[in-house]
């Protein structure tokens, strides 16, 4: 069922710390910024103003999938090893004192795929995106192109990616285009359970956690945050519910949330817009088996 202009909606609860804030306007949707949402297997509902606008870390899903789609991975295989260099290293540091969000890193250690992944979509690792993207692909613009190919055929039409981590504002999209991918990814086995993790311990950062603490909280089973000044907070977000026809899937996305927090005001729109298109959270831990 889509959102409809004028209709009431339910009280909402707001992650603690941002309470203040007004993340729905009168029709349902967030006030700033842009959704899209699907329930089940029904059509995506759209925001009006879709527009190409600045995703930030929600790059790093198709970075990820794109990995997957090299080297699948299957249950408790640690998949093809990432060799850190030297570069790698200098590359980090440069990253950080930029206020880039980086994990620790040392010449000579190797990571696993599953390593490599945790890293990415947990704390949003920019020089592990890209890191994996050259390795991958042989170069990061090799990478990218393929990124902006695979976007093309899965009809993102609207969406342009400049880099592999999103940190490049010119990487854009809608969140249309961000639904269509997220519908993608949601059906990935290792893609989705790693998304749905809440800590990793990696060999030289040591135990990283997940952006996304809306895990295990009313039905949230995954997916990926993204924030930063250009982008406001971005979430890409699936929630099992309880519907009159049976327990299904919301899976959705918000970009362009504003708040003191940013990746809280991704939280808190997507949590929302949940509570308001189906008010019975399912499964609180997990996706049903």
């Amino acid at each position: 069922m889509a959102l409809t202009a004028g209709a009431a909606f339910a009280t909402m609860r707001q992650p603690s710390g941002d309470q203040d804030r007004a993340y729905l306007s009168t029709d349902g949707w967030p006030a700033s910024g842009q959704g899209a949402y699907a329930l089940g297997d029904g059509r995506p509902a759209v925001s009006p103003n879709q527009r190409p606008a600045p995703i930030a870390s929600l790059a790093k899903v198709m970075t990820a999938y794109l990995l997957l789609k090299h080297y699948p991975l299957t249950t408790d295989e640690a998949g093809r090893p990432f060799a850190v260099d030297p570069a790698d290293v200098a590359d980090t540091a440069v990253r950080r004192a930029e206020g880039q969000s980086v994990v620790a890193v040392q010449a000579g250690e190797r990571l696993t795929e599953r390593d490599a992944l945790a890293a990415i979509l947990l704390p949003s690792a920019n020089n592990i995106a890209v890191l994996v993207a050259r390795q991958v692909d042989g170069s990061v613009a090799s990478f990218v192109a393929e990124m902006n190919a695979t976007a093309r055929a899965l009809g993102m039409s609207r969406t342009t990616y400049t880099d592999p981590s999103g940190f490049d504002p010119g990487t854009v999209s809608t969140a249309l285009d961000q639904l269509k991918l997220a519908q993608v990814v949601a059906g990935d086995h290792e893609l989705a359970a790693m998304m749905a993790t809440r800590s990793y311990r990696l060999p030289v950062a040591g135990t990283v956690t997940n952006t996304n603490t809306l895990l295990g909280q009313d039905g949230f089973v995954g997916m990926k945050t993204g924030s930063d000044d250009a982008a406001g907070g971005c979430f890409m977000f699936q929630s099992w519910r309880r519907t009159a026809t049976g327990v299904v899937a919301l899976t959705g996305v918000v970009l362009g949330q504003r708040g003191h927090n940013l990746i809280t005001a991704g939280l808190a729109a997507a949590r929302q817009l949940v509570d308001r298109i189906a008010p019975n959270p399912a499964f609180p831990s997990r996706a049903p088996a």
